[in-house]
């Protein structure tokens, strides 16, 4: 627990002694009296010498109030036994049955909502005499409601009735429903392992047990966090649970995996070894058939997420002028269809590629997402180089032989040259992160390899699709312009974003490694500048210079690379959230996620990158606007702003918890709720309407 929760219980147990004369007074009044009531009943009223029989403690809360399990959770006190019985006679340990969650204030508590049953077995010895059994016992609860809580006590009797082995026993037919609520034992041995701050547990479970809403109630104290989200996959048969961590003390743990209403599974597990495999159980029904349905509706995700990436200002060049070669290229099908499926396949593979370095950096126990290539400044620097050759390209400045934009459409730039453009063309796309995307690359976090891979892969078909279309739709490729003396003036204008996208480059190498980052990025620019302006000098004199300018750019690239500051300039520069924003904001931590919850107050948290365009943007049209921070000053919403721009594993594993392979994410917390996630595209009213239904 934390310090203010061990707090809280301290004062339960002072309140529970200040309070014990009250509460015998309440009993000798009667258990009407008391707010959760008490009675004591046997299966049968004859027993046995040498059998046992099982006595109930039949509880019964008032309306709002609630009991506890035996572990409380965060806060509250569970319920004790002091027996008091005759010679030969032994009480067994309490079965308690499935309890139920409530959430107050980030506090977790396992309570009982209404009637319940604690059943205990006595056991008689084979010298018991026939006879009355009297039996007694001194019990204490705590009571709650949600906002306050009475500790409780009564001291309860029954005298049962020894017989003799021939005597015929009646049962009380109750315990049938008693029995039903409590958990079954599972038989098999489960294992679980607590790394860093998380928590893991692998139940083997048939995969044919149907499951509902599951969720694990440990019942040691100080393992897990009672109030993170749970998160469970399916593998085969077995269940996997994934959870955050408070601590590491036990080598063997049990509690009641809850499976349905009043339904769950006694778990005994032992320490190991598990990994978060199989595929996520969906949240209403978690079946296992949803695992297909997930990969589908990923699949969908990631390939309309591809699609919408052709917009980005890097890509359209790329997008509007192959398709202007597509349409001129109209009389041969077969050239058409070829290049169009050369493209597709450069955009797939790399997208494939992309996605199978991310799972293997993951599986090497790195924190990483998507766009992470992006976090490295070396990479942004030959980022830098190639938009500025494209923009230089378009321009009119030269013409690139393996990858033709230019004005020599009338000439069939082969698969080769389709090939390496749709490869640049998902490569520049990468910064991006849009509508259906984040769902669909957060699937790949919990997804298996393989159906990983085809969400990554569907990503490049979508990013393929309208080349696919022109080629393969003869309507479509009709429609469009043909190539004439306007295809200069557009090129030259396709420039433009793709200019704009190194000026981009540039800020961001600025925001990652400082200042000395724009000075050698702006040298830079200008020598690659008069490589490509003498290469292409020498293209209009019919002068092959080609081998001599690719080796000089080659040193200047990694001369460049090897010119930026070292890791411990990255490292030292934290970004952190401007004073004067007009939303200001505190670096996001878990810990002070967790105290601002504790304390009851509205939060607040989005994650975000400078490199990410769709974050930038929600930044500039709803978050950083003035009616946004007044309605949030109003409801004293506290904000979090996670800063993905350089690696931060705590950041990525926070959004792998949350269902997220990148930036941005977007989460509100109300006071004692689950967070609510935003979605990718933000408003003002999204916010503040948002802000205004929690006050």
């Amino acid at each position: 627990m934390t310090s203010d929760l061990r707090l809280f219980s301290i004062m339960v147990a002072f309140a529970a002694l200040f309070f014990a004369p009250v509460a015998e007074a309440q009993n000798r009044l009667g258990n009407t009296e008391l707010n959760v009531a008490a009675t004591l009943v046997a299966e049968s009223q004859q027993v046995k010498a040498g059998e046992s029989v099982t006595l109930a403690f039949v509880m019964e809360p008032k309306p709002t109030w609630h009991g506890y399990w035996e572990n409380p959770g965060d806060a509250g006190i569970g319920m004790s036994f002091d027996w008091t019985l005759p010679p030969g006679v032994t009480a067994g340990e309490a079965q308690f049955q499935v309890p139920d969650r409530l959430l107050i204030a980030g506090i977790m508590n396992y309570i009982y909502k209404g009637d319940y049953a604690v059943l205990v077995n006595l056991t008689l010895s084979g010298e018991v005499r026939p006879g009355p059994l009297p039996i007694a016992v001194k019990s204490e609860w705590l009571s709650c409601t949600d906002e306050i809580c009475v500790p409780e006590q009564d001291e309860l009797s029954i005298t049962l009735q020894v017989v003799g082995e021939d005597t015929s026993i009646s049962r009380n037919t109750a315990f049938d429903a008693f029995r039903a609520a409590l958990p079954r034992p599972l038989g098999s041995e489960a294992s679980f392992a607590v790394d860093a701050d998380l928590f893991r547990l692998s139940i083997p479970l048939p995969a044919n047990v149907a499951i509902d809403q599951p969720y694990f109630f440990i019942l040691q104290d100080g393992i897990v966090d009672y109030a993170a989200p749970q998160t469970f996959n399916r593998d085969g048969d077995r269940l996997i649970l994934e959870t955050g961590a408070r601590g590491d003390g036990y080598d063997t743990i049990s509690g009641i995996l809850k499976i349905g209403d009043h339904d769950g599974f006694l778990i005994t597990a032992t320490k190991g070894k598990v990994e978060m495999t199989g595929l996520p159980l969906s949240g209403d029904s978690a079946k296992d058939e949803g695992g297909g349905s997930l990969l589908f509706l990923a699949l969908g995700g990631a390939i309309l997420g591809g699609l919408l990436l052709n917009l980005m200002p890097c890509v359209f060049p790329i997008l509007s002028l192959k398709a202007i070669s597509l349409a001129k290229a109209g009389g041969s099908e077969t050239v058409v269809r070829r290049d169009a499926l050369a493209y597709t396949a450069g955009v797939v593979l790399f997208a494939t590629a992309l996605g199978a370095a991310l799972l293997g950096l993951r599986a090497s126990g790195a924190a990483v997402g998507w766009a992470f290539q992006l976090q490295d400044p070396r990479i942004i620097f030959i980022l830098l180089a190639l938009v500025t050759a494209i923009g230089f390209n378009l321009a009119g400045l030269f013409e690139l032989p393996n990858i033709n934009f230019g004005n020599k459409l009338t000439q069939k730039d082969g698969a080769a040259g389709s090939f390496w453009t749709g490869a640049l063309a998902a490569f520049v796309a990468t910064p991006c992160t849009g509508p259906f995307m984040a769902a669909a690359l957060g699937a790949t976090i919990i997804l298996p390899p393989i159906a990983a891979l085809v969400i990554f892969a569907g990503l490049g078909v979508g990013l393929a699709l309208p080349f696919l279309l022109i080629a393969f739709v003869p309507a479509i490729r009709n429609r469009l312009p043909k190539p004439g003396p306007w295809l200069d003036g557009f090129r030259k204008v396709m420039a433009i974003p793709m200019f704009l996208t190194g000026i981009g480059l540039i800020w961001l190498l600025g925001r990652q490694i400082g200042t000395d980052a724009l000075g050698l990025s702006l040298v830079f620019l200008l020598v690659v500048g008069l490589i490509l302006w003498w290469f292409g000098g020498g293209q209009v004199k019919g002068i092959s210079r080609g081998a001599l300018a690719s080796a000089t750019m080659i040193a200047v690239l990694v001369g460049g690379v090897i010119s930026l500051p070292g890791e411990e300039a990255m490292e030292s520069r934290k970004l952190t959230a401007a004073s004067g924003a007009t939303l200001p904001s505190e670096p996001f931590s878990e810990t002070r996620l967790a105290e601002l919850r504790e304390s009851g107050q509205p939060v607040f948290a989005y994650f975000t990158a400078d490199w990410c365009i769709t974050c930038k943007a929600n930044e500039a049209a709803a978050i950083q606007r003035s009616e946004t921070a007044d309605a949030f000053k109003a409801a004293e919403v506290a904000v979090l702003m996670g800063d993905w721009t350089r690696p931060d594993p705590v950041i990525s594993r926070f959004l792998e918890k949350h269902g997220r392979a990148g930036v941005p994410l977007y989460l509100y917390y109300a006071p004692g709720e689950e967070p609510v996630i935003l979605p990718q595209i933000l408003t003002v009213s999204t916010l503040t309407e948002l802000v205004g239904e929690s006050v």
